[in-house]
């Protein structure tokens, strides 16, 4: 559930991964085509950013020209994802279709300017689809030539294709011809969440318009289109685990009209004046720019400030029931069945509490160890409780294994409330992402090896990670932390969690060095060390790095399976080859989450029961032999 790095890599077209160390010129090396496209595309983008990085809504201007979305800030990404509007930011069929329709139009004023006989009317319409072609090729190209502007592209051939044969013939038909065209194109299209929202949503307003006798007004049509995209899109977004944010029929009701009458033409208009100016008329510009941005701008943190939450998740058979009749309503009924209609929706949006109200009730004891590359995050559940240990990396603006990882699969298994979340230290790569936790979830209780640097980063008083035990349903937690002074990776709290039935454990480790590990041998070291279980699973300390898991901790931890929380071939080097050793002559069998992604140990009568999820891995990834072949374990 949620972001998934090999599909991502796999749908870029990427087949390895390195890192850049020394770069040095290689003049022997020839740039082909698609080289020259790149370093083209780099040229024109600096360009922009030359002329008009100085405005205000400079991030807002790159996205819209050239789908250049690498300058916009995390408040940015905040209000467009509470407001619905991110595809207003992406170069698709909205841009295209803007930029296919204001070239028609000029392309066919210009004609009408040539003496009488010069050109048939056939040819006409011929050059004026030759210039929209073109015009929205070269465009696709100015904004990077992605997936979904190369997939616009095809439905705006497709449609000025019916338009110039002048055929009386239903509308779907253009539609399902660029779906074919995309899918020979591009097979693995579907991958892709924008392949089902771009042709769901022409679907929905194809389903509502296509056929009528009259016409309607263009507010109603406007209304109408919004309605019906909102709902229809709703079952969709849920599947792929979106929110359909309530905000995003306001804020899309006035921007979408805003952007394609508004912004788009003085963007375009301003672009080209730049360019034929020779640039002193940049301040000019500049200034028009931010004068329709800035309207656009100001409504949507305007909707955005308003609390208005999200669509509540339903099964899925009865939100495309409920989709559909919707639908249904919006083309056929009167006022009175959409006005019922706008009621139930209205209910629906109402988070009403759950009927256990809280989490639900984990059959037996569970420990998920997500995989969320050169980091760590576990979550625990016993009965109703939750724990979440540590939330794992997060790169400001780039990347958040807790909005990627953790919140996706936390609401697939119908999490509500964090009872406690532990964060072994404060380090980056386990302590991520902490603020986007709290928007999604309620956190009752929060422990930490270092509460002075969490405190300011959760809504709740940060507690410290005091020896004890917590007692959950078929399940005791154990803390324990270095009794002397330390910060960072010694601070690390420590936690066993412990099922007394199938007299079996999992010691969860944070980053503690040897240092640590010899105190906890010693005297003030927890009591369960000592204990002998039937089964015992280690997180290694600090994913296997070479300065913790000394050969005297492991032979006295004594753990049947060690699992190393790592990248995949990061330049760290985790888990280290000599830390892999001791552990092998130990006798503990060896896992990775970047071997074996996501690892799930469930705690049963007669054990702990393991499973990995690249068992179920897409086949368009690798085959699971392959796979695990090529990723050892030192």
């Amino acid at each position: 559930v949620g972001f998934r790095y090999e599909d991502w890599l796999f749908r870029h077209g990427y087949r390895a991964t390195g890192s850049v160390k020394r770069v040095s010129a290689a003049p022997e090396l020839v740039c082909a085509l698609q080289c020259q496209y790149h370093a083209w595309h780099w040229r024109a983008s600096k360009k922009l950013q030359h002329w008009f990085g100085e405005a205000e809504y400079y991030p807002l201007i790159a996205s819209l020209l050239m789908g250049n979305r690498g300058s916009l800030e995390d408040h940015h990404w905040q209000v467009l994802k509470s407001t619905g509007t991110i595809h207003l930011v992406a170069i698709s069929g909205l841009h295209l279709g803007l930029v296919a329709v204001g070239v028609g139009l000029l392309a066919r004023w210009g004609l009408l300017l040539l003496p009488v006989g010069c050109l048939s009317e056939q040819g006409r319409r011929s050059l004026v689809f030759l210039v929209v072609v073109l015009s929205c090729l070269v465009y696709s190209l100015l904004a990077g030539f992605t997936v979904p502007t190369r997939r616009a592209l095809v439905m705006v051939v497709a449609g000025g294709w019916y338009l110039l044969k002048a055929r009386q013939q239903s509308g779907w038909r253009p539609f399902v011809l660029a779906l074919a065209v995309v899918l020979l194109m591009d097979p693995f299209a579907p991958l892709d969440q924008g392949f089902w929202l771009s042709f769901g949503a022409v679907g929905v307003l194809l389903a509502v318009f296509s056929g009528r006798l009259g016409s309607s007004g263009w507010l109603s049509a406007l209304l109408i289109a919004q309605l019906a995209v909102f709902v229809g899109l709703w079952p969709m977004l849920m599947l792929v685990h979106q929110g359909q944010p309530l905000a995003g029929f306001a804020a899309n009701l006035l921007a979408v009209p805003w952007v394609s009458f508004a912004v788009m033409p003085v963007l375009f208009l301003g672009a080209i004046i730049a360019l034929l100016s020779g640039g002193w008329l940049l301040p000019w510009v500049s200034a028009g720019f931010d004068l329709v941005l800035g309207a656009l701008w100001w409504w949507l943190e305007l909707v955005a400030w308003f609390p208005a939450g999200q669509m509540q998740p339903l099964p899925a058979p009865l939100a495309v029931a409920l989709a559909l009749l919707a639908l249904w309503a919006i083309r056929w009924s009167d006022w009175r069945w959409r006005a019922l209609l706008g009621c139930a929706f209205l209910l629906l949006s109402v988070p009403w509490p759950s009927a256990g109200g809280g989490n639900p009730v984990a059959q037996s004891p569970e420990v998920r160890v997500l995989d969320v590359g050169q980091g760590l995050s576990v979550v625990v559940r016993a009965g109703g409780k939750v724990m979440v240990y540590d939330t794992g990396p997060e790169v400001a603006g780039v990347y958040s294994a807790v909005d990627s990882v953790l919140v996706p699969n936390l609401r697939a298994m119908g999490v509500e409330v964090i009872d406690l979340l532990v964060l072994s230290h404060a380090d980056n790569d386990h302590s991520g992402g902490l603020e986007t936790l709290s928007e999604h979830f309620a956190i009752k209780r929060v422990v930490s090896g270092e509460p002075a640097l969490i405190n300011e980063r959760v809504p709740v008083p940060v507690e410290t990670c005091r020896p004890g035990n917590i007692r959950w349903p078929g399940l005791v937690m154990s803390l324990w932390q270095n009794p002397l002074p330390a910060d960072g990776n010694d601070a690390s709290c420590v936690i066993r969690l412990y099922h007394q039935p199938g007299n079996s454990d999992v010691v969860l480790t944070g980053d503690i060095s040897r240092k640590v590990e010899e105190l906890m041998l010693g005297a003030g070291g927890p009591d369960w060390i000592e204990n002998r279980v039937v089964h015992r699973v280690v997180l290694a300390p600090h994913h296997g790095s070479k300065t913790s898991s000394s050969t005297r901790w492991i032979q006295a931890v004594a753990p049947d399976q060690v699992i190393y929380t790592a990248g995949y071939r990061h330049h760290f080097g985790h888990p280290h080859p000599e830390v892999g050793g001791r552990y092998r002559a130990s006798g503990a069998v060896p896992l990775n989450t970047a071997c074996s992604g996501q690892i799930t140990l469930r705690f049963a009568d007669s054990g702990l029961l393991i499973s990995e999820l690249w068992q179920t891995q897409p086949f368009w990834i690798a085959s699971p032999g392959l796979a695990r072949s090529e990723c050892k374990i030192p």
